[in-house]
């Protein structure tokens, strides 16, 4: 069995405002808007990032959960990390077997979806879907959360690939076991940070040091040009570190 990472969320006060930032610093382009997630009171925008997805919503009405999440977080930030996996049925077993809450889950003629609860998992959601059909498990294959034709949106000049993301905890030790508990993949230490291999990404699992509490605090980004992220960046103020910026509450480090 494989699990790759598919989809990063954001979570956003506002949607405008973080999709022209993103849209500026990473020159990437909205692929799809889910009028299911109105369902939940919110709106969102896709973007694709190579064969990945990057998604923000932002809360609609009053008393969501991702305005909850908000308020929990202080503001923008990481919300799921959302992976692929080759057969769900197996996956659901061993989420059951381990005591895990579901907290949204759903099924069509060719998607299988399982959102955990954070409370289980610990450091962020954590989500397990399967796309069924033709070209189903192709890395590049369709995606039913991203709408009927995701690859419409692709721009791959400067950022083309999500090849980790870090999630902080009050316990990376235990948070990276029971990830790695539910995941069935062995945990390696990279640098003394324990992590996640997953078939094309990895998941490190960092202490707590913004002064934020547990969530999705980053990701890492391949880029085919570093020069004009940045300076797009520095034009906004977003640039944290030499190779790093900052956007939706995100620490996003450029590869």
């Amino acid at each position: 069995m494989w699990l790759r990472l598919r989809q990063i969320a954001l979570v956003a006060e506002k949607l405008a405002p973080v999709e022209a930032a993103l849209q500026d610093v990473l020159g990437i382009q909205v692929c799809y808007r889910d009028p299911g997630v109105g369902h939940f009171g919110l709106e969102n925008a896709l973007f694709p990032i190579g064969n990945q997805l990057l998604e923000v919503v932002a809360p609609i009405q009053e008393n969501t959960a991702g305005g909850r999440y908000l308020d929990r977080r202080g503001g923008d930030g990481g919300y799921m990390v959302i992976t692929q996996c080759d057969d769900h049925a197996p996956r659901r077993a061993r989420v059951e077997a381990l005591g895990v809450r579901i907290v949204n889950q759903f099924e069509t003629h060719e998607f299988r979806n399982m959102q955990m609860h954070p409370k289980d998992t610990g450091g962020s959601f954590f989500e397990i879907d399967e796309q069924l059909g033709p070209r189903a498990h192709d890395p590049d294959g369709p995606w039913e959360p991203a709408g009927p034709d995701w690859k419409a949106g692709q721009v791959l000049n400067r950022v083309n690939g999500i090849t980790a993301a870090e999630l902080q905890c009050d316990d990376p030790d235990a948070v990276a076991e029971r990830w790695s508990e539910i995941a069935q993949i062995p945990l390696t230490e990279i640098g003394g940070v324990p992590t996640l291999q997953l078939d094309n990404a990895r998941l490190r699992f960092v202490a707590c040091s913004d002064g934020r509490p547990e969530g999705l605090g980053g990701i890492d980004l391949s880029t085919a040009d570093k020069a004009a992220i940045l300076a797009a960046a520095e034009a906004r103020g977003a640039v944290t570190a030499p190779d790093q910026i900052y956007l939706c509450g995100m620490r996003i480090n450029l590869i």
